[in-house]
């Protein structure tokens, strides 16, 4: 069997097709020391190469994504970049194509973050389409948190002043430490399936990144997707922004900002509905007023005042329509009449029986039908002929031609 022969073009090809479907090197972390580093102006592309003590890797970073970059890069530059290996079939060489272009140093928390959240978000997790609206008046609101903390009493205090008609439960969590991800989990189900509530509110106060790591968890974000009811994430700080602030409904920036969005303000409302109830009485009074105004009209009107004057006046234009249709009967009787004496006129003039008047007579064959032309006749025929006033039987002596 002979080996096929490929071109140069044709083996960095294949290279590119196997880089490119393995799935490790389509999703890549790596750690490294930018050098060789160029912004390439014209373009808005980032150029250079990413470095260790051991080993050196080139890399790009395309316009679109180098623009979202909140540092400028420098050589010498600690990063942890994120993208895909393949080839460049030109150069025949391998080189990490960038997404996303981090500093070094924010550490394992920080790194297992970004993971998380680039899986649940590949999921569509966070996805605007899947998020609900908050319901307008909320009768039930269940808040998972400390019972201990700041943020419950600022909460349950807002959530009273704005919409006291709301009753809120409380299902103490704990917010931060080992076993923080089960128990805020635990809460979010008792509000599932045993405590039925229209909306769910669920976080804590500020903290370091440590002490808000619980809100990262996979499992509560999964839970918090899963809510059968609306649930607002209040996650510390308004800079603080964590996995449950993605995936719930609706991320309010602090705990207080949660009660405030989640209910209506009464005082408000009460505004509202007196401004309404001011709108319908005035529309009440004017439809009032309109109808008094015809009431009085019509109590006005004749018929009302004088009811035999009424029928007296409906009687005179009855006895004036009786005239009308007298007049026009006659007017139609006499053209009919008219017409008629012209059409006997004209059937008159057609009558043959006028014709033998005027000395002319009807020749006709024993069948009664009548003779035109003498063609045809011969002697001893029997004939009949019509005048005027009787009709004559005779019998044909001879036919000639007229003179």
């Amino acid at each position: 069997m002979q080996q096929q022969v490929l071109s140069v073009g044709q083996l960095n090809e294949y290279l590119k097709m196997l880089m490119d479907s393995n799935q490790l090197l389509s999703d890549v972390l790596i750690r490294g020391e930018i050098s060789n580093f160029t912004n390439h102006y014209k373009t808005g592309h980032f150029y250079f190469s990413l470095k260790d003590e051991n080993a050196l890797i080139r890399a790009v970073m395309f316009r679109s994504y180098a623009q979202r970059v909140e540092f400028m890069p420098e050589n010498g530059m600690k990063v942890i970049v994120h993208g895909r290996v393949s080839v460049f079939p030109r150069d025949g060489q391998y080189q990490i194509y960038v997404d996303e272009l981090l500093p070094d140093g924010v550490g394992a928390l920080y790194l297992a973050y970004e993971q998380l959240r680039r899986k649940l978000e590949a999921e569509g997790l966070f996805d605007p389409v899947r998020k609900r609206p908050l319901p307008p008046y909320p009768q039930r609101i269940g808040i998972i948190t400390s019972p201990t903390g700041a943020a419950v009493r600022d909460m349950i205090q807002i959530l009273g002043r704005r919409f006291p008609v709301a009753r809120v439960i409380l299902y103490p969590a704990l917010v931060q430490g080992t076993g923080a991800p089960e128990s805020l989990v635990r809460g979010l189900h008792a509000f599932a399936a045993a405590i039925p509530v229209d909306l769910i509110i669920i976080g804590r106060g500020g903290g370091s990144a440590e002490d808000l790591w619980a809100f990262n968890n996979e499992l509560l974000a999964r839970a918090v997707a899963a809510s059968p009811v609306p649930v607002i994430s209040a996650v510390g700080h308004e800079t603080d922004v964590t996995i449950c602030d993605f995936v719930a409904d609706l991320r309010a920036p602090t705990p207080s900002a949660a009660a405030e969005l989640a209910v209506p303000d009464v005082a408000e409302l009460k505004g509202l509905l007196s401004g309404i109830e001011e709108r319908m009485s005035a529309a009440f009074s004017t439809l009032l007023t309109t109808a008094r105004s015809r009431v009085a009209m019509l109590s006005n009107a004749g018929v009302l005042r004088s009811p035999r004057r009424y029928l007296e006046d409906r009687a005179m234009a009855v006895a004036f329509l009786e005239k009308r249709l007298e007049h026009a009967t006659a007017t139609a009787t006499e053209r009919a009449r008219t017409d008629f004496g012209a059409l006997a006129a004209k059937l008159g003039a057609l009558n043959p029986l006028h014709v033998l008047s005027r000395g002319y007579a009807a020749a006709f064959d024993d069948n009664g039908s009548p003779v035109t032309r003498a063609e045809g006749l011969s002697a001893g025929q029997n004939l009949h002929i019509r005048f005027a006033d009787r009709t004559a039987d005779t019998v044909i002596t001879g036919v000639r031609e007229s003179e």
